[in-house]
């Protein structure tokens, strides 16, 4: 499959782009250069991703379909008609999941000794674990139910796995087949179960198999004709109406209790199920036709990312062990004066342990008088919540906002609000109409007669866990320009009082974020104008601002050389004559997430670098306060325009974004292969192992 962009008016729909976002991931699982069980992850990703995208964002198309005429004529498009468009990508990229799944990864896990069985192809020998495994486990959860015409209408939670089972009256005097449902306990059991056997050969089961086997058992009356999984999603929009009055908070708890039996999105199914039991399931779960979504024999296919590999290190990518950051090794701390001001880390190439460091430090240094922190998406289990605790028992100031309409994420973070409140932090809760998606800490420490403030500014969340696995830049500042602006921004965070001075270095979301960078592009558009180098170099996960894009389009026209590395959805169109001949535009996915956004200006030769927690979409531009924050230290700013030349360098796992070539792998045979992630670790060990040569040589010479 190439999917080609699907253009509305000079932009790509931004969902169309997003379903061939998707499809990267889905090329990653069809590559043969990938190692297997890395090609099942991708598989799993991309399941879980279009899982998202149906009860988000088809579920918005869906509710704006059902809107009055009247109200309908006021968008810019037709629900139904891009619902359609929507249905028939999705229904196309997952006819060529089932057959990478099929016809690629299950002979090739075969040929590696792993066999992933069904119930019908256990043996004898199998038997008395699957009846074990029934009794011990199984029997408290499936929650059987026969379905008696309508007079039963099951209750289908959200995502989750059920079969649905055809069967028949064991009394040949009995005429007519039945119909039941079955639930796949998956949300308390392992998906996958390894069978007993000897030697090198693994055989595992899924654990949908092992109910299947079970019918016999729930259904003593009935022979057992056939089953089919099926899954239903709903709706995950909040519908939370954002006023400036009333209890935000205590409506989004209200929400979330409504979250899981929410209005249905989609049915999906195994395509074998019979016709007549699929118009017996649409009509007895209220599902339209139209609602849709045919799949292989299994769902949830994101559980894939947890199949067990039996050890098999030849059929996962070589581990790149982090490396622990030279300039604040363990046990070091950044309050020691004698470190640089400025340090720049890369995760996951980069330990996260310093900022794990700078947080618990920070509690236990009875210097420092106040944390401030926001939080927007963060682990279930972390230290870095918990050293804000330790530092309120230990009578400091510490203040935290929490985001808690991070989608997905609002219990979590609810939970976690409610813990630290209990532990004596001043917490603060989301804004109406706004999401705070800035990551940003500031510790404020006494130092003899002087007050310090020390920042950590990121382009990813505080989260231990995604740092392993986000391509994210941390930045550590004790710069007095940059550290006074930071805290007039916790101080409108904290107080809602806006700043009596504006932002001359940061870039805030609802300030100056928007129009800095329209002043940015304008002043390339003018160099270009003038027969001057004009350069710009935009990192993102998401382009979908249209005065943004419209306005490259116009530098392109000047003659700035734009260059686009972007992940996800990408609007602009790229490489098109008379419109944006200037723009190219590029996207990798790898092992790890490209996550970090970086703006760069040529500037007339100043080189203006930019890292930022936003994205060029109007919900970040608009209607998110953001940050971006310069990085002026030349050293520093040349470790990120170094890192950006690598991505633009990848000839690997780089795909075009261009309108005539688009999704098609960057690759050249005349070329040596360069895989930018690989390179940017062994960037990063070399430029460690340079700084600590250098440190024990300045050592040797003050000896």
């Amino acid at each position: 499959m190439k999917p080609q962009a699907v253009i509305k008016r000079e932009f790509v729909d931004r969902d169309i782009s997003w379903l061939h976002f998707n499809y990267r991931v889905l090329q990653e699982a069809r590559d043969p250069d990938v190692p297997l069980l890395e090609r099942l992850k991708f598989l799993a990703i991309y399941s879980s991703n279009l899982g998202e995208f149906f009860r988000v964002r088809v579920a918005h198309h869906k509710n704006l379909a059902k809107l009055g005429k009247t109200t309908k004529k006021q968008l810019d498009y037709n629900p139904k008609d891009l619902l359609k468009q929507l249905y028939h990508i999705a229904n196309q990229q997952l006819d060529e999941f089932n057959k990478i799944f099929d016809q690629q990864i299950i002979p090739e896990l075969r040929r590696h000794k792993i066999f992933l069985l069904s119930h019908l192809e256990t043996t004898e020998t199998h038997q008395p674990f699957l009846e074990q495994f029934f009794n011990e486990n199984l029997l408290p959860f499936v929650q059987p139910v026969l379905l008696l015409g309508d007079k039963i209408k099951p209750f289908l939670n959200n995502s989750e796995l059920y079969l649905a089972v055809l069967l028949q009256d064991k009394d040949p005097l009995i005429q007519g087949r039945h119909y039941a449902v079955v639930k796949i306990p998956s949300d308390h059991l392992p998906r996958f179960i390894e069978l007993p056997g000897d030697g090198d050969k693994h055989e595992v089961i899924l654990l949908d198999e092992i109910v299947r086997f079970s019918l016999k058992w729930l259904f003593p009356g009935y022979d057992i004709i056939e089953s089919y999984s099926i899954k239903l999603t709903r709706d995950a929009e909040l519908y939370i109406e954002d006023e400036f009055t009333g209890d935000l908070l205590d409506k989004i708890k209200h929400s979330l209790i409504k979250r899981n039996i929410g209005p249905a999105s989609r049915l999906v199914y195994d395509e074998a199920m019979p016709k007549h039991m699929l118009q017996f399931f649409l009509k007895l779960l209220e599902i339209d036709k139209d609602d849709l979504t045919p799949e292989g024999r299994y769902h949830n296919n994101f559980d894939f990312i947890s199949f067990p590999d039996f050890g098999k290190k030849n059929l996962k990518n070589k581990v790149l062990r982090p490396i622990e950051y030279a300039g604040l090794p363990r046990g070091c701390s950044l309050f020691d004066r004698g470190n640089e001001e400025e340090h720049l880390l890369c995760f996951p190439y980069h330990s996260y342990e310093p900022v794990v460091q700078f947080f618990e430090q920070a509690a236990k240094d009875p210097a420092v008088s106040s944390i401030k922190i926001t939080q927007y998406r963060v682990s279930k289990k972390s230290r870095i919540m918990d050293a804000l605790k330790l530092a309120a028992n230990e009578g400091k100031n510490v203040f935290v906002f929490i985001e808690v309409k991070a989608r997905f994420d609002e219990a979590n973070n609810l939970a976690w609000g409610e813990e630290l409140e209990k532990a004596g932090v001043k917490v603060r809760y989301s804004f109406p109409g706004l999401k705070v998606h800035s990551k940003t800490a500031l510790v404020t420490r006494k130092e003899g007669d002087e007050t310090v403030h020390y920042a950590y500014l990121s382009t990813g969340n505080f989260h231990e866990q995604t740092a392993k696995l986000y391509v994210d830049y941390g930045f550590f500042t004790s710069d007095e320009a940059l550290t006074a602006e930071i805290s007039r921004f916790f101080n409108f965070l904290e107080n809602i009082r806006l700043p009596n001075t504006g932002f001359k270095h940061l870039l805030i979301g609802q300030f100056n974020l928007n129009d800095e960078i329209h002043n940015l592009i304008e002043f390339e558009k003018d160099q270009a104008r003038q027969g001057k180098e004009a350069r710009i170099i935009l990192k993102l996960n998401n382009l979908q601002d249209y005065d943004i894009i419209q306005l490259l389009y116009d530098a392109s026209d000047a003659g700035v050389k734009i260059h686009l590395i972007v992940r996800g959805i990408c609007c602009a169109i790229a490489g098109k004559r008379g419109m944006s001949a200037n723009i190219s535009g590029m996207a990798i996915i790898d092992r790890y997430l490209e996550h970090s956004r970086v703006y760069y200006f040529f500037h007339g030769g100043t080189e203006k670098v930019f890292l930022s927690s936003a994205d060029w979409m109007a919900r970040n531009l608009h209607f998110r306060i953001e940050m971006a924050f310069p990085v002026y230290q030349q050293r520093l700013k040349q470790i990120i325009i170094d890192n950006i030349d690598y991505q633009l360098r990848d000839n690997v796992k780089s795909r075009d974004l261009d309108h005539k070539c688009y999704n098609q792998y960057r690759r050249d045979e005349h070329k040596k292969k360069f895989q930018s992630q690989i390179e940017m670790h062994r960037y990063f060990r070399d430029l460690n192992r340079d700084w600590l040569q250098q440190l024990a040589s300045a050592a040797t010479q003050s000896k």
